[in-house]
């Protein structure tokens, strides 16, 4: 079976209220020393909308933990589901969040506890050589779950985008860049990359490489569009994975 490796980083989630899940999410795992970390938009964890803090599903609900389709170690293409709890023993949030700007960036790492028996695909925490160029115009993947669609089992889906804003610029005064994509429910906490099947890669430094085989560069986390008649979407960036778990900062305050 030939698959392509951010088809499998990508994670299919669902939070849930108990048993009774609450919609369709998507994740991935980075590593930091030993340990692994889901990481998702922050109103995946909450169940709450980012700006109003109103729960977002009809019912009201909010998760109290959320369900994860793991890789089986040596069987691509099969799964395990296993649940992670979002809340502490006292009902507290386990995730961290931003050190400084804390809610406002719609992105959080949750400890994961029970991995073993798990095939991990992750990214890097922080950024690698060799460093392909990224502007506005510079075409992207937003690898995800559309609707709770799969690629097959659950396997990610690729939705193409372009950068919309200069990459450099903090959009709002946040740690963030717009993309401009056809992205829809179910893609909040894609990861978003760069992805080059070999031949001639632009670099930052202005040159170009040849490459031989594939290419690939994480340059940040999906989570949403900026309203709902807009194709415009926030991209949080990659430089937040490292910020949020070495803050160590857990979540304030939750109602």
């Amino acid at each position: 079976m030939s698959i392509e490796r951010p088809s499998v980083t990508s994670l299919f989630l669902e939070p849930c209220s108990g048993d009774s899940p609450l919609g369709v999410a998507t994740g991935f795992v980075v590593a930091r020393g030993s340990h692994k970390y889901l990481i998702t938009n922050r109103h995946i964890a909450t169940g709450r909308h980012q700006e109003t803090g109103q729960p977002l599903h009809q019912s009201g609900g909010l998760p109290s933990r959320i369900g994860i389709w793991h890789h089986v170690p040596g069987r691509l293409g099969a799964w395990e589901h296993r649940y992670e709890e979002l809340l502490d023993s006292k009902g507290k949030p386990r995730w961290f969040v931003h050190p400084i700007h804390y809610e406002r960036v719609d992105v959080v790492a949750l400890a994961l506890t029970d991995t073993a028996g798990i095939d991990f695909h992750t990214y890097p925490l922080r950024e690698v050589e060799p460093k392909v160029a990224l502007a506005a115009s510079t075409g992207v993947f937003i690898i995800g779950y559309p609707f709770g669609i799969t690629g097959g089992g659950k396997f990610g889906v690729w939705s193409r985008g372009s950068v919309a804003t200069e990459p450099d610029v903090d959009w709002g005064e946040l740690p963030v860049f717009l993309v401009d994509s056809r992205t829809r429910p179910g893609q909040s906490g894609s990861p978003v990359i760069q992805y080059f099947r070999g031949g001639a890669v632009p670099m930052a430094d202005g040159g170009t490489a040849i490459f031989s085989g594939t290419v690939e560069r994480l340059v940040g986390i999906y989570s949403g569009r900026v309203n709902a008649e807009s194709d415009l979407g926030f991209v949080w960036k990659h430089s937040v994975l490292g910020e949020i778990l070495s803050g160590g900062q857990k979540e304030r305050i939750q109602d």
